[in-house]
Order: structure tokens, then C-alpha cells, then sequence
């Protein structure tokens, strides 16, 4: 079984019980396929909203809304008031639908979800209608952290997805041009490698090969055409952004660690929660007999004392009956 495929199964997991499937799966196929379990090991468990998405594209109930995206940006293109105006009503009732749809099944799956993660599904399905890598990106099902739309700027879809790999509609870039996403689901197509012409080539493949190489712009001239415009050192953003997403990177994983130790703790104090309530059942069965004993021993105490007192009276019987007798 491939990498997302796995990923896709356990993205579906309630939030509560994700760690625990993951570290099931992990083990299933450590002994057939060590370097998966250690992918498998290393998938950080989806935020809420991101689990609710992909509860939603799991149903395929997100097409229409993301179907709508292409004409809202036309529109938006040729500032056409009138057909904007349109379309923004019909994408908030589609996405308060969605968001509406996400809770019955967060609910369905045992795992009540508040009105700030809802908001987050929905602000993440607008982003999806907005931009095009967004679009592939939440059709994938691989989403493990919401999305965000500000401005005219690209949706960060930085950390995005549990296997970027998988997605490669998904890649976004400062100076990338928009990959065209159709308006079929995308996660088989991509698992295939892209879309493909007719020629064979890679849709993805060739825009990505458009794009200037890492060699290319670190050729280019530090300054502008008229040598007296400075322009952005290229390298030291490239450096900056990568030093951010290694931050980010370590940020995921502490959060996965505490995380798991959470949720370690949890279970922890479940265990003890139970084990508190036997004992206290335990202490009240004990409480209960010992009150029952304690009556016993007080009526045997009666019975012990009106022994004695007929034990003394036949004694006393006994004394005088021999000495009537010697007289």
C-alpha cells in the first residue's frame, strides 16, 4: 500500500483516537515495509478543521463549491459588480451548507466540533474557491492544517499536506504561474504523476520546468536594468524561507509530541479514573460489610450476655440445690 493511501485512511480518524490508529497501522507493516512505518510514524495528526475537510472531500461533497471557484476569480478578473455580487451569495450559501454538513459528520464520527473550527472549514473551502493550488490541495483529502485566503496573495499551503508529494497540483510558488486544475478530483491523478497532453508530457512537469532554476537566479544581477534599482537578494529569501519552514518543521513536531504525550496523559489518568471509581466501589463494599459485622458482633454480644446471665442463674441454682441437699 502506497504512502497516501495510508495517509487517506487515517486522516478519517477522529482526532481522539488518530494516535492510536497511527501507532496500529505503524506496527502492521513494520515488518514488511520498515521505511513506511517510519513515514507512517512521522504523519503529524490533522487539526480539526483540516479532519473535518477531509471528512467533506471523502463524501465528495465539496465539488460544487470548489466547481464555483474559476468563476469567481473571472469575475473577480473582469470586476463585473453585478456577477460578483451573484456568486459571492451562491458561495456563502454553498459554504454554510458545508460547514453545516462537516458538523453532522464530525458528530457522526463522535467528535463534536466548535464554531471557531467551522469557521476554519469554511474559511478553508474559500480558499479552495480562490485559488487554484488550494483547489488541489483540498480535493487531495491529505489536508492536516486549515486554510486561509488573504488578499490577492496565494493560499500558504506551506505544511499543508500530509504527502505534498502526492499533490503536485498542490505546489505553490512566489513566482509560479497558476497550474490550470481541473474539475475532476485530483488525488488519483496525481498519484499517477500529473495530468499528462497528448504528447505525453506532464502538465505539472512543464510548467515547473518553465520556472527559472535555483542556478539560473543565482546568476542574475543583484540590481535592476538600470543597475541604480536594487532588487531582493534572492538567496538570502531563499534561506529565510527555509530556515521558516525548518522552524515550522520543528514547530509541527514539538506540537506532535505534545500531542501524544497528551493524549499518553489522558489515557493515563482514563486508567486511574477507573481504577479510582473500582476502588471506591470497593471501599463502599467494605464500608457495608463492616457495618453488617459490626451488627453481628453487637448481637452476639446480647446473645454472649444473656448466656452469661443464664449460665450465673444455673450456677446459682446448682449452689443451692447442693446445699439443700447436705441439709
Amino acid at each position: 500500500m502506497e504512502f497516501s493511501e495510508v495517509v487517506g485512511e487515517l486522516l478519517l480518524v477522529a482526532p481522539g483516537d488518530f494516535v492510536r490508529a497511527r501507532t496500529e497501522r505503524q506496527r502492521a507493516v513494520r515488518k514488511d515495509d520498515r521505511a513506511l512505518a517510519t513515514r507512517i510514524g512521522g504523519l503529524r495528526k490533522p487539526a480539526p478543521a483540516a479532519w473535518v475537510v477531509d471528512l467533506l472531500v471523502h463524501e465528495a461533497a465539496l465539488d460544487e463549491a470548489i466547481d464555483l471557484g474559476p468563476a469567481l476569480r473571472d469575475a473577480q478578473a473582469s470586476a463585473d459588480p453585478e456577477e460578483i455580487v451573484t456568486l459571492r451569495k451562491q458561495r456563502a450559501r454553498l459554504v454554510r451548507g458545508l460547514t453545516d454538513r462537516g458538523a453532522a459528520l464530525a458528530a457522526e464520527a463522535g467528535h463534536d466540533v466548535t464554531r471557531a473550527v467551522l469557521d476554519q472549514v469554511a474559511a478553508t473551502i474559500e480558499a479552495a474557491m480562490m485559488d487554484p493550488h488550494a483547489a488541489a490541495a483540498v480535493r487531495s483529502g491529505l489536508l492536516v492544517r486549515p486554510l486561509e485566503s488573504v488578499g490577492f496573495d496565494g493560499v500558504d499551503l506551506d505544511g499543508a499536506l500530509a504527502d505534498p508529494d502526492a499533490v503536485p497540483d498542490a505546489w505553490s510558488g512566489s513566482d509560479a504561474e497558476p497550474i490550470p486544475i481541473d474539475h475532476a478530483p485530483s488525488r488519483q491523478r496525481s498519484r499517477r504523476g500529473g495530468d499528462h497532453g497528448d504528447d505525453g508530457s506532464s502538465a505539472t512537469g512543464s510548467t515547473r520546468a518553465s520556472r527559472p532554476t535555483a542556478r539560473r537566479r543565482a546568476a542574475e544581477p543583484a540590481t535592476g536594468p538600470d543597475d541604480d534599482v536594487p532588487v531582493p537578494d534572492r538567496g538570502a529569501l531563499r534561506r529565510a524561507e527555509a530556515d521558516a519552514r525548518r522552524a515550522s518543521r520543528e514547530a509541527d513536531a514539538a506540537l506532535d509530541a505534545a500531542e501524544e504525550a497528551l493524549d499518553a496523559a489522558d489515557t493515563r489518568r482514563r486508567d486511574l479514573e477507573e481504577r479510582r471509581e473500582g476502588l471506591a466501589a470497593e471501599l463502599e463494599r467494605l464500608d457495608r460489610d463492616l457495618a453488617d459485622l459490626a451488627d453481628q458482633a453487637e448481637r452476639l454480644r446480647h446473645t454472649r450476655d444473656d448466656a452469661e446471665a443464664a449460665s450465673d442463674r444455673a450456677r446459682a441454682e446448682l449452689d443451692a440445690a447442693r446445699d439443700r441437699r447436705r441439709t
